[in-house]
Formats: C-alpha cells, structure tokens, sequence
C-alpha cells in the first residue's frame, strides 16, 4: 500500500476519505462505466426511488397491474403528530357541535401513534388546553409541571448561571414536562373516540392532483417491493385517498411538503427555512438525584463560537427517577468533522451534568432534525386544495425553545377554517448507522453500505448532504424507529 506522505494520517484513517480514494474511476474505466449508465435498458446498480427511476422502463414491471383502490373523505391529513391530530379533533368537535356529518381520515407512517414522535419536551399548555379543556379530567399525561427553571452557559470546565426573567420568551413558568409520545397516543385516542378514522402503518407515499393542478389527495405507499426494486410475488399497490382538503402535517423536512413547496413555489416570499438535529436520551438515575420539574437548558461547550446549538436536561415525574435529555447542534456546521453525537458525549462529562448521570442507565435514545429558521422563514401555508401546519412548516418558536404549541395551534385554525369552508353551502360544489464504509469483497478499498433497517427518520441525510443526491422517501408503513415516549 503507498502512502501520500504529504496527507494527514488522521485523514487517511477517515472512513470517507478511503471511499472518496475506492471511488476514483480509472481512465480506461471511463467508458464502459458511462455507457451502463447511460443506458435505459441497464437496471442501474445502486437502486433508486421510482419517483427517479420510472418503474415504466424497468423491465422487471413489465405485466404488473398499477391500478389502485380509491376512497373519498371530506378531509384527510398526512401526519399523527401534535398538528395533525389537533386538526382532526378540532374538525370532529365542531361537527359534533353543528351537528354535521364530515369524514377526516388520518394516516400514519409508525405502526403506532406516538411511534415516531420525537421531542424535549417542555410543553406551554396553553393550545392544548384550548383543545381539551377538561383534560386533567380525562386523564391527559401531563404528570410534570415546571417546578426550577435554569439556563446556564458552559465552559470547559464551568457553568456560567444567566438568570431567566419573567417575561422573557424561554421562562417555562406554567409549562409541563412531557413524554411527547404517550401525550399524541393520549391525543389519538380522543380523535378516534370523536370518530376520526386513525391508519396508523400506513406511509402517504405520493401527492395526487386534479388535472387543473390542484390537489386531489394522497396514495399510500406500494407493499411487497424487494430490496433490490423489483416486485415480490405479493406485491400490492397503496391506497389513494381523495380529499377535497388535504392537509399535510408530517413534520419538520416533510417528504411530500418538499415537493409541494417546488410545485407551487410556496418558499417565493420567505427566507430560506435553516435546520438542526436533536439527540435526545432517556436515563433512569439514582434517585436521590432526581428533581421532578426541573428545567435545565445550556448553550456553549463543547460547541465552539462558529457552531450553533445547546442542550436541555429534564427531570420527569413518571413514577420513576427518570430524566430526558438531549443535544441539538444546528445543520450550518461547517466543520465536516464535527460529529453531533460525538458532541453529546463530550456534553454528558461535563462537571454540571456528569453527576446526575453517574450510576444511572439509558434506556431509549433517537434523533430528529427541526426547523431553526422561526416566523421569517414560515412560507405559504395554502394551495389549491390542501395546507400546511404544524412543523411542516416550521412554526418552532426559536426563542421560546418550544413549537409543539404553536403546531397544536395552528391545527386548530386550519380546523376551524376548513369546517367554515365545508360547511358553507355557496362553496359546497368546489373542490445511527444508516450509512456506512464497509471494504470490498475483492481488493481494497471501500464501499457505500446503506443500512435502512437502522434510519430513525430523523432527515438530517436530505438536509446535511452537500451534494444534494439524498431524497429521503417514506418506507413501507410501520417501519422505522418505536419509540416509546420521546
């Protein structure tokens, strides 16, 4: 093996930099490499999405049948997080209250409701409370109401208190400390009770439009596909819904809300939306380290002056000595061997949060990406036949270090506004792991291994790739992480 003396010995031992060097195409390569993919007739090596590889010039879908069954609802929504299924129960109460008959079907990507639900979270009650105002009655987990409330700057070596002023955007007086995920199964199962037909393992796969443009509705996604693209013998098409509102609340860098934004340039009058990934665990701790509702949040080490993030530890009441924390770094990091999860470690050995983790153990972890950009990044929020809400969008208040209110909120306003819109008789007749360097079989060298089993849906793939070649699509419905509470 020759070894260029003049590169690092660092950098020779980067996973990526020995694929950059497995990659380099030889010379005399050159053609025959350009004529395989240059061809139609050549199923490419690396398979891709359908939507990039049209299924009608593959031979292996020669004679399988592409008709789908269709239903009709009133209003479908894309999405069981806390948007979507505020929108849906806002529409079945006010049905409820005029006594009108409105179909809403909800789908799902996690095989259960809450399954893929990620977040801190430190929860301002106030949209939910508007939704529910006889929630404690009904049982609602909100078990950790703020009890201290500390935000501190890190150093190296020391913590640096800031004081939290009342009427400052991030004092959490009032707000509760939740498991996300067991509040919107809770939210779940009062939209189903209010008759709200709830899909879960179902993924929206595909925008359906009416030959005006506008939109139609959604498909489900395609079942029986073989890892390599080709069709099982029990290959089934998805499910078309028809909708004369679809709205789409699949959260932050939405599959479907990617492609609705280039159709109908919704990001035309906004500054471009900026993300982050959150890393967030769960810990069981030594009791007497425990202090149910207690917020901390940082900022500072062991990020650097030109890294943006911070992190938060929550101490919950759920019967247990059990605390959440987590670590976002935003997606602008121009350092490319910066690792967030990495940075998380560094963050849990720091001398203010070492101690309460010490004798303790994890017990879940997951990651998710969010929108950074806050109210001037919002973009259109409606096109014909259809709307966005809640992440989607990006309705995170920044300041606040919250956005699971503001995504409750504007559910409930797009409810309200459609349930006018359909019940309006002059309008009634319109319309971790994932990817890794793995060595060749033969030869040196390395090569891409994508490990799907192992995506936790978390879409900082799509976001961070510099080159712009990841299209992250929904899989078969139910895959994914499970997560339990997060």
């Amino acid at each position: 093996m020759t070894v260029n003396m003049l590169v690092p010995l660092a950098k020779l031992s980067c996973p990526a930099y020995q694929c950059f060097n497995a990659l380099k195409i030889k010379k005399n390569y050159l053609p025959l490499c350009a004529t395989r993919w240059a061809s139609s007739s050549v199923v490419p090596r690396i398979t891709t999405h359908y939507t990039i590889y049209p299924r009608d010039k593959d031979k292996r879908w020669e004679g399988v049948s592409m008709e789908r069954f269709a239903e009709e609802a009133d209003v479908v929504i894309v999405g069981a997080g806390p948007a979507g299924l505020s929108a849906a129960v806002r529409l079945k109460q006010l049905a409820a209250q005029q006594e009108k008959d409105i179909r809403v079907c909800l789908v799902e990507k996690a095989a259960q409701i809450g399954a893929h639900t990620l977040s801190g979270a430190c929860l301002d009650p106030r949209a939910f409370e508007e939704l529910f105002p006889d929630w404690k009655e009904k049982g609602a987990p909100l078990n950790t109401p703020v009890t201290e409330d500390r935000f501190a700057i890190l150093t190296q070596k020391y913590r640096i208190p800031v004081p939290i002023l009342p009427g400052l955007p991030m004092n959490n007086h009032g707000n509760y400390i939740v498991r996300l995920g067991h509040l919107v199964s809770w939210m779940g199962e009062q939209a189903e009770a209010l008759g709200v037909e709830v899909y879960p393992g179902y993924a929206a796969a595909e925008v359906l439009f009416h030959e005006d443009g506008s939109i139609k509705g959604i498909a489900t996604n395609d079942v029986g596909i073989q890892k390599d693209g080709a069709p099982k013998t029990t290959f089934e098409r998805g499910l078309e819904l028809h909708a004369k509102v679809t709205i789409f609340a699949e959260g932050c860098h939405g599959h479907l809300a990617k492609q609705l934004y280039k159709k109908f340039d919704l990001r035309a009058n906004c500054e471009p939306q900026t993300y982050g990934i959150g890393l967030k665990e769960l810990w069981l701790i030594d009791e007497k380290k425990w202090k149910p509702g207690r917020v901390d949040h940082t900022v500072g080490w062991p990020l650097d002056r030109h890294t943006y993030g911070g992190s938060f530890l929550y101490h919950l009441n759920e019967g247990e000595p059990l605390v959440a924390l987590g670590f976002v770094v935003g997606l602008d990091y121009q350092n490319p061997y910066l690792s967030p999860f990495r940075e998380f470690q560094r963050w849990k050995h720091h001398p203010s949060i070492q101690p309460t983790l010490e004798g303790g153990k994890r017990i879940a972890y997951g990651a998710r990406a969010l929108n950074e950009g806050g109210f001037q990044s919002i973009p259109k929020l409606t096109f014909p036949g259809g709307l966005l809400i809640g992440c989607s969008p990006g309705f995170m208040n920044v300041p606040k270090i919250k956005g699971t209110h503001t995504a409750m909120k504007s559910g409930v306003l797009a409810a309200e506004s459609i349930f006018n819109q359909l019940t309006n008789e002059n309008l009634q007749s319109k319309t971790i792991g994932v990817y890794e360097f793995v060595p060749l079989e033969q030869g040196d060298g390395f090569r891409l291994q994508i490990n799907a089993q192992n995506c936790v849906h978390c879409k900082t793939c799509d976001i961070k790739d510099p080159s712009q070649n990841i299209n992250w699509v929904v899989p078969e419905g139910g895959g994914g992480p499970a997560y339990n509470g997060m």
